[in-house]
């Protein structure tokens, strides 16, 4: 399959063509200039794999969660580009594709959400893939979902910024913490593969972000 993907959750923003499993990629740390780059990744890609944009089997873009306008970005330009040639899309979470980054059996995948709160999930690995046992949420890292059994891995900046808090949450349990893992298009392109072999991906206009959160800032009182 020809799959191309792309990911503008976080700071960093990246690209990805899975040519059947040959993977041309780019990616760079954007802070707010995804939309100035992201069409040039594309094009980038594209071109390095050989192949025009109309005779892809679909694409693949980070639904969420993750920071409101890069989640707006991912999925306006997936649709626009799917739309033009007739293709069909896959949203691909954002913490799911932590998880395959990760590599390990049991995944605790928590972003950085502002707000001193944490976009977090839990995944276990089954059959060559990632379930998912506990559901995407937004929550303060001290409330963070209480898991069970041990040899848990952390990823993501989540660790990094509230590392303490969390690794008393989960004690012992938390085997060890990769807080560089980050949300990448390379591996939502992966995933996306079994879900458009079996013809489940959407038409343009069905695409849509997942916020998890309807606010994006404190008031002043809450400050």
């Amino acid at each position: 399959m020809n799959i191309l993907a792309l990911d503008t959750s976080t700071d960093y923003c990246s690209v990805a063509l899975w040519r059947d499993g040959v993977v041309h990629e780019r990616g760079a740390l954007a802070g707010q200039s995804h939309s100035e780059i992201l069409l040039d990744m594309v094009d980038a890609v594209l071109a390095e794999g050989g192949i025009r944009l109309a005779v892809l089997d679909g694409i693949a873009y980070g639904k969420g969660p993750g920071s409101f306008t890069g989640l707006r970005i991912a999925c306006a330009v997936a649709q626009g580009l799917a739309y033009a040639v007739g293709i069909p899309l896959v949203g691909i979470g954002t913490l799911h594709a932590m998880a395959a980054a990760c590599g390990a059996p049991r995944v605790i995948c928590c972003l950085d959400a502002r707000m001193q709160e944490v976009y977090h999930a839990a995944y276990v690995r089954e059959n060559g893939g990632y379930v998912e046992l506990s559901a995407p949420r937004v929550c303060a890292p001290a409330a963070v979902p209480e898991l069970a059994g041990d040899a848990w891995a952390g990823c993501g900046n989540g660790f990094a910024v509230y590392g303490n808090v969390l690794r008393q949450r989960y004690g012992a349990a938390l085997a060890v913490v990769d807080d560089a893992v980050h949300p990448h298009a390379r591996d939502m392109a992966q995933l996306a593969v079994p879900v458009l072999a079996a013809g489940r991906g959407l038409a343009a206009e069905e695409a849509a972000p997942l916020y998890i959160r309807d606010k994006v800032a404190l008031k002043t009182a809450e400050r």
